[in-house]
């Protein structure tokens, strides 16, 4: 019985600090979002899929810097023209402390964070206005720890492309899903040597 109740302690202070380890100096972040809705402010809004694989460093305590790339097709209904997104650049996210500016951690086992991204990419529809030029977002998130290194994470963004094209701007609010994989730098370095 003495076993059984100090393991549930255990696992109760395991939980709880769990929010904690993964965004430590040091660790990586691999993963990136798998599903978007889209709601258009100049254009129509509509559903979509995108791909936005992201991998970055935690340069400090809570801050991690990396890069992304996004890919996506979207087709509101079956006789409207396809439209084609892409982008290339870099992010940087902010996780926020709990108790930090009054943010509490949601049931102690995730964090809310802040993202932003600056990069070239751009939107082009089939038979209608493209637009090529700075690809750019900002907005804030919350990463859900299901394991102690994989968070389920849902994320709203603005995000927009200006620059050349016939449309100089165009932009929307975007609410992702998706999930991210937190390595420490020993468990990355192990898993680059195990690939050679």
């Amino acid at each position: 019985m003495k076993k059984l109740i100090l393991g549930g302690i255990l696992a109760v202070v395991g939980l709880a600090t769990t929010a904690n380890a993964q965004i430590q100096k040091g660790n990586w972040l691999v993963g990136g979002s798998l599903v978007s809705s889209t709601f258009g402010l100049n254009t129509g809004g509509g559903y979509n899929i995108n791909l936005v694989p992201k991998g970055a460093y935690f340069i400090k305590d809570n801050v991690a810097v990396g890069g992304y790339v996004n890919l996506g097709v979207n087709k509101v209904t079956n006789g409207s023209p396809t439209n084609f997104t892409y982008a290339v650049g870099g992010l940087g996210r902010y996780y926020l402390s709990p108790g930090e500016q009054g943010v509490s951690n949601l049931l102690n086992h995730g964090r809310w964070f802040l993202e932003g991204n600056v990069g070239i990419g751009g939107t082009s529809t089939e038979g209608s206005n493209s637009t090529t030029g700075i690809d750019f977002g900002v907005g804030p998130g919350y990463s859900y720890f299901i394991t102690p290194n994989i968070g389920l994470e849902g994320i709203v963004k603005y995000a927009g492309v200006t620059g050349f094209g016939n449309e100089g701007l165009t932009s929307n609010i975007t609410f992702n899903v998706g999930f991210s994989i937190y390595l420490p730098t020993s468990k990355g370095k192990q898993i680059i040597n195990d690939a050679k």
